[in-house]
């Protein structure tokens, strides 16, 4: 664990290994009930007294020096999860652009003012952002620092004191993020990681009563047990999505189709937000499945520290021949593959399949993996009904020229987010972030965050119109 500005442990280690070539890349100390208590009670000392300002400073430091160590945290980013180098330098990018967005609200975190009348009196009364207190993130194996970075930023910039319990998959970049924040001067004490077996030390975290929040990233069976667990505290969740891109018959098919091989690919295939679902008119269906096809020919999959390589591994292989086995079952379910479809240890080939039945597994729950199903429609009320038929609603895009049909489409679909010309995969952290249904509650986005991580005081006062009753 990383606790005080230190990393201690107990004598149990769990090697991480590069899913690509199996080579141990790191050993960290496996923590259990004891350390889980030592960090909670380190966090629980924090008095909340670094001003806005200072959080500000701090905050744009550890972006500065992120940025300066972009090719060290890239390299950690592969080597633990196998992403693809190209995806590890932007997930960096990201990680600093949250860190700036964070130290610029950190100074802009604050209240309103009221005037109201109780009981025939006016008042004046005050609301007061306060810290919410200690905050448990629970992140999961994609995007390893980026997914860390998107809870311990606002949780910061809020004046919390946070512990942070990565994945056991991959650590190591929550570990060295943990260490960069300490060591551009933020207190010891406001920053912990640990890692363990989920069961073990998840209730620990989850029950103890002086962890004040729980902000959870995973899948939503975990996030059921969770919400079963943690009693009465607050709560945010993010549960992933099999978000669509909805193709309509007056769309760019060429711009389109690009949309939807970024979407469907990137980072291998697992983004809660990239594209699950390609739902198509079937007018249109066939030459925007031939343009998905030429997009995806052009991806390069294989080894993920190799600079051209644009498909790395997914992060295991157990969760390779999970895709590979959805795939085949779609196919036995009717849909076409067009292309792709092999499988090497922990890769998977890039793959496009078409006439993909809307209730197919592949598609009907979130898949992680380098896969573009296309389910085709007949108009745009059966393209609303296939997007919302799941129990997820993250986030969605739309392709079409029209924007009186996109505002139609836009307003029925039952997500956190709709897109036009963009696939659900839009991202930037000045915005909201999260779903509706059983892809979550509660919002992450920098700003957004930060509220969920605060306590709204109000504070109430006589209200002065300068009469001398009025005057102290």
């Amino acid at each position: 664990m990383y606790v005080n500005g230190k990393l201690t442990g107990g004598t149990d280690r769990l090697d991480i290994t590069n899913p690509y070539s199996g080579e141990c890349v790191g050993s960290i100390c496996v923590d259990h009930e004891a350390e889980v208590k030592e960090a909670i009670a380190s966090a629980s000392t924090y008095d909340h007294g670094l001003p806005p300002e200072r959080r500000r400073a701090l905050l744009a430091q550890a972006a500065d020096a992120l940025e300066k160590r972009k090719t060290e945290f890239a390299s950690l980013i592969t080597a633990e999860s196998g992403n693809c180098l190209k995806d590890s330098w932007k997930e960096v990018d990201r990680a600093v652009a949250n860190l700036r967005v964070a130290a610029a609200e950190a100074v802009q975190l604050h209240g309103e003012s009221l005037r109201v009348a109780i009981g025939g009196t006016e008042k004046i009364a005050m609301t007061v952002c306060e810290p919410i207190g200690v905050v448990c993130a629970i992140t999961p194996f994609n995007r390893p620092l980026n997914q860390v970075v998107v809870k311990l930023a606002p949780a910061l910039a809020a004046n919390n004191a946070v512990i942070v319990k990565p994945s056991e998959q991959t650590p190591l970049s929550a570990f060295a993020f943990a260490e960069l924040l300490i060591e551009v001067g933020f207190p010891p004490d406001m920053i912990s990681v640990v890692v363990g077996v989920p069961e073990e030390i998840g209730p620990h975290l989850l029950t103890s009563a002086s962890v004040d929040m729980v902000t959870f990233t995973g899948g939503i069976e975990t996030g059921e047990r969770l919400t079963r667990q943690i009693g009465i505290k607050k709560l945010v969740l993010e549960l992933g999505g099999n978000d669509p891109l909805i193709v309509l018959d007056d769309a760019d098919l060429d711009a389109a189709a690009k949309l939807g091989a970024e979407g469907a690919l990137a980072t291998a295939g697992q983004s809660c937000r990239g594209i699950k679902r390609l739902i198509v008119q079937t007018s249109v269906a066939d030459l925007f499945v031939e343009k998905l096809i030429e997009e995806v020919r052009r991806k390069r999959w294989g080894d993920p520290f190799d600079a051209s390589t644009d498909i790395g591994t997914l992060i295991n292989e157990n969760a390779a021949k999970r895709v590979e086995l959805r795939c085949a079952r779609a196919i036995a379910g009717g849909a076409e593959l067009r292309w792709g479809g092999m499988r090497r240890g922990a890769l998977f080939q890039p793959t496009v399949l078409d006439q993909v039945s809307p209730y197919a597994e592949l598609v009907a729950n979130e898949t992680f993996g380098p896969v573009a199903p296309v389910i085709r429609v007949s108009d745009i009320e059966e393209a609303i009904g296939v997007a919302n038929s799941t129990r997820y609603g993250l986030q969605a895009g739309v392709a079409t020229r029209s924007f009186d049909r996109f505002m139609r489409i836009a307003t029925q679909l039952r997500v956190g987010g709709v897109a036009l010309m963009e696939g659900p995969n839009f991202d930037a952290p000045q915005l909201p972030f999260g779903g509706v249904k059983q892809s979550g509650i509660g919002r992450e986005g920098i700003r957004y965050a930060m509220r969920e991580m605060t306590n709204v005081k109000t504070v109430l006062l006589p209200w002065s119109n300068g009469s001398s009753s009025a005057q102290a």
